[in-house]
């Protein structure tokens, strides 16, 4: 069963008695991680938390999910497949990032159902989805409204620990439909409309804000956010698919539907549509600041 949202895959997993839900308050200062560490040693269930109560007293206005694939049965469901499969999608990505020519017409033949699937994955762009259901702009922005969870005993600030940051090269010329990067980049909380975001310099994100720099030097680098995307979308950002193959497209590919994105309201970036947050800025190049010190 193939899902197209977050929710879809949430119904499966509390149909499947995979997912508890918990209507006592708990905190995401501390309290939310420890229980989540627990949980994942032990194997345990998929959790919301639907009483997420701060120390101050102050409610949060939605729900928090936590150890959504923390248990490889979670992990290949959220693909669409059975843990015995797992071995199959690990030889389709091992093929796609480095495919030998076929050494007979039989192989050749045998490879061409993958590879016409894989060419008729691109995303389809649809003109809105849930994710722009409500819009807030300017003012009315705090980043204190989303219950982020502070992990750790002496970290200064909360971790938003699942990005799907989509960024975008100039690539001028290129396929303006299928040539998003998508990667999970840890982000601190430091302004209601204020985060840091690290990534490595090797990574997909970085090497679009390189090349953007080169291209419009002293320009603002447009970056878009997607909290709870759909399963498929999630897994595929942290899956190491060759530069050839968009994440969207690899999604697509492990769920046997095309990833349906939309445009963002304020760049050209484009965004799962069903994710149930989208947050839209800009890096500003030489905005630096300090992370951490983590506990």
């Amino acid at each position: 069963m193939a899902f197209s949202s977050l929710r879809d895959f949430i119904d499966r997993l509390e149909r499947a008695g995979r997912l508890k839900r918990v209507s006592a308050p708990v905190s995401p200062e501390l309290e939310m991680t420890e229980i989540q560490t627990r949980l994942l040693a032990e194997g345990g269930p998929a959790v919301l938390f639907e009483n997420v109560v701060y120390g101050d007293g102050r409610k949060a206005e939605m729900p928090v999910l936590v150890n959504l694939f923390g248990t490889v049965e979670r992990v290949a469901w959220g693909m669409d497949r059975e843990p015995e499969q797992l071995r199959e999608v690990g030889e389709t990505l091992a093929f796609l990032r480095q495919p030998e020519p076929p050494g007979s017409l039989k192989e050749a033949w045998e490879q061409l159902p993958l590879l016409k699937t894989v060419m008729a994955m691109k995303p389809k762009t649809v003109g809105t989805g849930p994710c722009q259901e409500v819009v807030l702009t300017g003012q009315d922005i705090d980043l204190a409204r989303l219950p982020v969870q502070t992990c750790w005993p002496g970290e200064p600030a909360p971790l938003i620990t699942w990005p799907l940051v989509v960024t975008q090269g100039p690539n001028p010329g290129g396929d303006k439909t299928d040539d998003f990067n998508l990667g999970i980049y840890r982000m601190q909380v430091i302004g209601k409309n204020r985060v840091i975001m690290r990534w490595l310099a090797q990574r997909g994100g970085a090497l679009d804000f390189r090349e953007w720099q080169q291209a419009h030097p002293g320009e603002p680098f447009p970056v878009a956010v997607a909290l709870g995307a759909d399963p498929a979308t999630i897994l595929g950002a942290v899956t190491p698919v060759p530069d050839t193959l968009s994440e969207y497209a690899f999604a697509g590919l492990l769920r046997g539907e095309k990833t349906m994105v939309t445009p963002c309201l304020g760049n050209d970036l484009q965004v799962p549509a069903s994710a149930e947050f989208v947050l839209e800025g800009h890096l500003m190049p030489g905005d630096e600041a300090d992370e951490g010190p983590f506990g």
